[in-house]
C-alpha cells in the first residue's frame, strides 16, 4: 500500500459549552473510566485519501454491522500520555515514536498510512482543548487513545476501501495510588503470545483478546501477570502487556547486566522500554553496567536467583512506566527476584520512573518532551490544489472556547 499522508483542506472544529458538573476528583481515578469532553476524528477511502480532520464532541460511532472491523479485526491503536509541569505547562511525552508504531501496524494490517507529524499537530489540539481534564499533579495525566479502524461495509475479506482515525482521551491517576506493590508472575508455556512472523509486535486489538483466559487463569492461582515464555527454550518475552527488563549479575563477567529480549517479532516496540533502555545506557553504563537486548531462558532466571546473581526484575509500560516483581511461579517452584522482604521495588526501577517522571512532568529538559503550544499545521492535499495552513481559523475557535471554559477550569494543585 502506498504511503498515505493525512491531509487537509480545512479543519473543524464544533465545540461543546462547559459541562455543568465538575471534574471527577483526582482519587476518584481507578482507571479510565472519566473520558474527556472531545475526540479527533479523521476519515479515509481510497477515492479521496484523508479528509478534513474533525474535532467534534464525545459521541458513539455509528457502524453497519457488516462493517469490517466487526469481523476482521481491522482494528489498532496507540497508549500515550499528556502531562502538566509544575508551571501548568502541557508535555507529550515521545508523541513521534507512537505515530510511528502507528504507522507499522496500520501498514501490517492494509490500513492507511498517516503524516507522523500532521497527526501529532492534530493530537496537540485535541489535548489543548480539554486540557481542563489533565490534573496538575504528579502521577496524573491524560491518557490519549488513537486508534484506527476498517470501516468498509462488507462481508468479503480484501482490504479495506474506507478507515476512520480517531482519538479519545481520558484523565487517569497513579497506576500504584499508594506506591509501588511488587507483583507475582506465573510463567506461562501453554498458551503463545507472539511467534516470529507473526503480528505480535505490532499494536494490535487481535493481540489482546486471547491474553485474557491465560490472565484470568493465573489469577486464580493469586499471581497479578503471565510471563509469556516462548519455544522449548522458554525464552521470556513480555510481562502481561509490558516489556521485561531483568537485572542480574553475569555469570561470566560479574558485571550487573540489564537484560530485555531483542526486537525479533516476539515482543512489542515499546516507547518505554525504549526510554529505559537509552537512559540505562547514558546513566548506568558510566556506573559499570552491561545493557544487553539479549534473548533470555526462564532456566537462566531461576539459575541466577538460586546462585544469589539476581538484582531485580520489572516490567516497562506506559500505564505504569515500570512495575516491580516479586516472585514468578515455574514448573512447581517460586523464582524470587531479588526483592528484598520490606522492599516493593529495586534500585533500578525506582531510577527509571523518577528519571522518566522528570522528564515527563517538565523537572528535566529533554528531547522526548513535545510541548503543543505552538500550531503551525501546514498541509498539502493534491485533490484540492495548493498548500494551505489550517491553523489561524483554528486558533480562533479554539480561543473562543478556551474563554467561555475560563471561569469553570479547575487547577487541581
Amino acid at each position: 500500500m502506498d504511503y498515505l499522508e493525512l491531509t487537509s483542506p480545512s479543519y473543524q472544529l464544533r465545540k461543546i459549552p462547559p459541562p455543568a458538573n465538575s471534574l471527577p476528583q483526582k482519587n476518584s481515578f481507578s482507571g479510565r473510566h472519566s473520558l474527556a469532553n472531545h475526540m479527533l476524528m479523521v476519515k479515509w477511502n481510497t477515492k479521496d485519501g484523508w479528509l478534513s480532520p474533525s474535532i467534534v464532541p464525545f459521541q458513539n460511532l455509528s457502524l453497519n454491522p457488516a462493517t469490517c472491523v466487526f469481523h476482521y479485526a481491522f482494528e489498532c491503536f496507540e497508549g500515550m500520555k499528556a502531562y502538566k509541569d509544575k508551571d501548568g505547562g502541557i508535555r507529550l511525552f515521545r508523541p513521534d515514536m507512537n505515530m510511528a508504531r502507528l504507522n507499522r501496524s496500520s501498514k501490517r494490517i492494509a490500513l492507511p498510512t498517516l503524516d507522523e507529524d500532521a497527526a501529532i499537530k492534530l493530537i496537540s489540539e485535541l489535548v489543548k482543548l480539554d486540557s481542563r481534564f489533565i490534573p496538575q499533579t504528579r502521577g496524573y495525566s491524560l491518557y490519549l487513545r488513537p486508534t484506527m479502524i476498517g470501516t468498509q461495509e462488507t462481508l468479503g475479506v480484501s482490504a479495506p476501501s474506507s478507515a476512520l482515525l480517531f482519538v479519545i482521551a481520558s484523565p487517569v491517576g497513579p497506576y500504584y495510588p499508594t506506591g509501588f506493590k511488587a507483583i507475582s508472575l506465573e510463567a506461562t508455556d501453554y498458551a503463545v503470545r507472539a511467534w516470529p512472523g507473526g503480528v505480535g509486535d505490532k499494536k494490535l486489538g487481535a493481540n489482546y483478546a486471547p491474553c485474557i483466559v491465560p490472565q484470568t487463569e493465573a489469577a486464580k492461582k493469586g499471581h497479578q501477570q503471565n510471563l509469556w515464555l516462548f519455544g522449548e527454550e522458554e525464552y521470556v518475552t513480555e510481562v502481561g502487556t509490558m516489556n521485561l527488563f531483568v537485572a542480574l549479575k553475569n555469570k561470566e563477567t560479574r558485571q550487573n547486566e540489564l537484560i530485555t529480549a531483542p526486537l525479533d517479532g516476539t515482543i512489542l516496540e515499546g516507547v518505554t522500554r525504549d526510554s529505559v533502555l537509552t537512559l540505562a545506557r547514558e546513566r548506568l553504563g558510566p556506573r559499570g553496567w552491561t545493557i544487553s537486548e539479549r534473548k533470555l531462558t526462564m532456566s537462566e532466571i531461576a539459575q541466577a536467583a538460586d546462585e544469589g546473581r539476581m538484582i531485580e526484575v520489572f516490567g516497562a509500560g506506559t500505564a505504569a512506566i515500570v512495575s516491580p516483581v516479586r516472585t514468578i511461579s515455574w514448573k512447581g517452584r517460586t523464582v524470587d527476584c531479588g526483592l528484598k522482604e520490606n522492599e516493593e521495588a529495586g534500585k533500578v526501577a525506582l531510577e527509571m520512573k523518577n528519571w522518566i517522571e522528570g522528564i515527563q512532568y517538565g523537572d528535566e529538559k529533554h528531547s522526548w518532551r513535545k510541548v503543543p503550544n505552538e500550531c503551525s499545521i501546514s498541509l498539502q492535499n493534491p485533490m484540492h490544489g495548493p498548500r494551505v495552513s489550517i491553523c489561524s481559523q483554528f486558533a480562533t475557535s479554539h480561543n473562543k472556547v478556551k474563554g467561555q471554559w475560563s471561569q469553570r477550569m479547575e487547577s487541581w494543585n
